[in-house]
């Protein structure tokens, strides 16, 4: 559910330590609820979570969220639009407090250039978003939605961070008045 990228914070963090691109790579921190990336607009850098929790969603033309994922430590934002050079797929916003590494767009696109590491990274993530999309939408099919709403719950307790009934909601894709249907049943079998 709250997905982590080990792999590319130890490269980025070794990274960092390593050179002296404080101008390229810099620590930023962002309070709960303010957005790091905004649908349709253009990014000029990416983010590299080092701490916290991030929802990435769409808004639908009628105002309605749908939440792709929950991103937390290691896990890279605008790596797409940077990479295709387009406006932001998405939205993230920090449910939490977060600290990220910011990236900037030139210097990223010259360390993919040149890094092989880092182009291995970046495989492998997009390999993972890929596979967790699919089983995402599988469990959403094949399985009621008790089912991942109890493993929402689980992840909420592990990572001791409550998400609002607005979000289980986006992130399942089903109305608030579902969400509070399914968690009464929850409640009420707790099997």
């Amino acid at each position: 559910m709250v997905r982590v990228n080990k792999d590319f914070l130890k490269f980025i963090q070794d990274h960092f330590k390593l050179t002296n691109d404080n101008d390229e790579i810099e620590l930023v921190s962002f309070k709960a609820d303010k957005i790091l990336m905004e649908q349709y607009k253009i990014t000029r850098n990416l983010y590299l979570i080092k701490s916290g929790i991030c929802k990435v969603y769409f808004e639908e033309e009628n105002g309605k969220e749908y939440i792709l994922e929950f991103l937390s430590t290691g896990e890279i934002l605008g790596e797409l639009e940077i990479i295709r050079d387009e406006p932001c797929l998405c939205s993230v916003k920090a449910i939490v407090e977060v600290e990220a590494f910011k990236i900037s767009k030139n210097y990223f696109l010259k360390l993919l250039n040149e890094n092989f590491a880092l182009n291995k990274i970046i495989i492998h993530s997009f390999a993972e978003r890929i596979i967790n999309t699919s089983k995402k939408a599988s469990h959403q099919k094949l399985y009621a939605i008790e089912y991942s709403l109890k493993k929402i719950i689980e992840m909420q307790k592990q990572n001791n961070v409550e998400i609002s009934k607005s979000d289980l909601s986006a992130y399942l894709g089903i109305s608030v008045r579902s969400l509070n249907r399914s968690l009464k049943n929850l409640k009420d079998n707790p099997s």
